[in-house]
């Protein structure tokens, strides 16, 4: 069966300070054990907001190393899910009960994608 990786995109402008709140973690917490025992996913996780993080990028033959928050990124990678689905349609459905358990205050996106075998 094929592999996915949902790049899951927020804004963390937008995101609540406090986190989400416990009613979405519950949703969250039953979402992730129904798509577990169904046998679709591999490995997910949340990450640290930008202003933890640091960017490595090599251009024009320099390597530059830039120490978080990125200003200038609206849109950050928030989280990632890596799933075994039988094609494309379902992983899509993963993705789309995903950001649909999120409260309206988050701007959450999923970007699904294909592991080249």
């Amino acid at each position: 069966m094929p592999r996915y990786l949902s790049l899951v995109r927020i804004d963390e402008s937008t995101a609540p300070a406090g986190g989400p709140s416990p009613e979405l973690q519950q949703r969250m917490g039953a979402l992730l054990e129904e798509i577990t025992k169904a046998g679709v996913m591999l490995d997910t996780a949340g990450l640290t907001p930008t202003s933890d993080g640091v960017r490595v990028r090599h251009h024009g033959g320099t390597t530059t190393v830039t120490d978080g928050p990125f200003t200038e990124a609206k849109e950050v990678i928030g989280g990632y899910a890596l799933m075994q689905a039988k094609d494309k349609a379902e992983a899509i459905e993963w993705a789309r009960r995903f950001v649909e358990v999120h409260e309206d205050e988050f701007d959450v996106t999923c970007e699904v994608r294909q592991i080249a075998e």
